[in-house]
């Protein structure tokens, strides 16, 4: 059985005011925690997957994160190291809260893993979901081969992969486990790596617009790939968002 993708993770210089800007934006609703310092985030969409939002500290860049829940979370920890993954949090236990650890992938990607059943579901209401996310990398082969292995997914193909739009890019689209979202595992455009979340938006102009009015800055406009159109921002802490639509 495949590990689902359940939880995202934005991480920045001012955690507050990053929770703000989301929540303005997306109409999420962001609770701030006094320990440990975070925040969690329920998207109120109804579907896709809810997160958290962190401070780095010292040279630590900002990051953005996709954990996977995994039934024994010490093994797959274990598989992961023994594949290459750096370490950066070492199986832990938030007492009444959450098992987690975190990882840098062999290409450069922070990713996570929690214990299974330790995440709540996403409450109704008009947020904006959260319902894919990409993995980027110079040897898009190879990342793939990396979570598929470690994770257990479902790799597929459908017209979005198959566009002329897309053929310049080496692009594997993923299924993850039941109750998580799906996603994209390619190649990356600038040669770095990365981590790169999706919400569901009705109109992304008018969405791009109102992010720039928060402070954000348009990294691309909306582009129509088969059936699916998307565009990026980078929000205020210098995190690349992005924006998606299925036609």
């Amino acid at each position: 059985m495949a590990d689902p993708v359940v939880h995202f993770e934005l991480m920045g210089t001012d955690r507050q005011a990053l929770g703000t800007f989301y929540a303005e934006l997306f109409g999420w609703h962001v609770e701030n925690l006094a320990e440990p310092p975070y925040a969690t985030i329920d998207t109120h969409a109804g579907e896709g997957i809810n997160g958290g939002i962190g401070t780095v500290e010292g040279p630590t860049p900002q990051y953005v994160a996709v954990y996977a829940a995994t039934d024994d979370i010490k093994a797959t920890f274990d598989k992961a190291v023994s594949a290459g993954a750096e370490v950066l949090m070492p199986v832990t236990e938030i007492p009444g809260i959450v098992t987690l650890a975190l990882l840098r992938d062999p290409q450069g990607n922070v990713f996570g893993m929690t214990g299974a059943g330790d995440n709540q579901g996403v409450g109704a209401g008009d947020g904006a979901a959260v319902t894919w996310f990409e993995i980027l990398g110079p040897e898009p082969k190879a990342l793939r081969d990396f979570y598929v292995d470690l994770f257990g997914w479902e790799e597929f193909h459908d017209a979005t992969s198959e566009s002329p739009e897309a053929a310049e890019y080496e692009y594997y689209q993923v299924h993850t486990g039941q109750g998580g979202i799906d996603g994209g595992i390619g190649s990356t455009p600038d040669g770095a790596s990365h981590v790169t979340l999706y919400a569901t938006v009705e109109d992304l102009a008018k969405t791009l617009e109102r992010a720039e009015g928060l402070g954000a800055k348009t990294l691309v406009q909306p582009v129509k790939m088969g059936p699916i159109e998307f565009a990026q921002f980078l929000d205020p802490q210098g995190n690349a968002f992005g924006l998606f639509k299925r036609s």
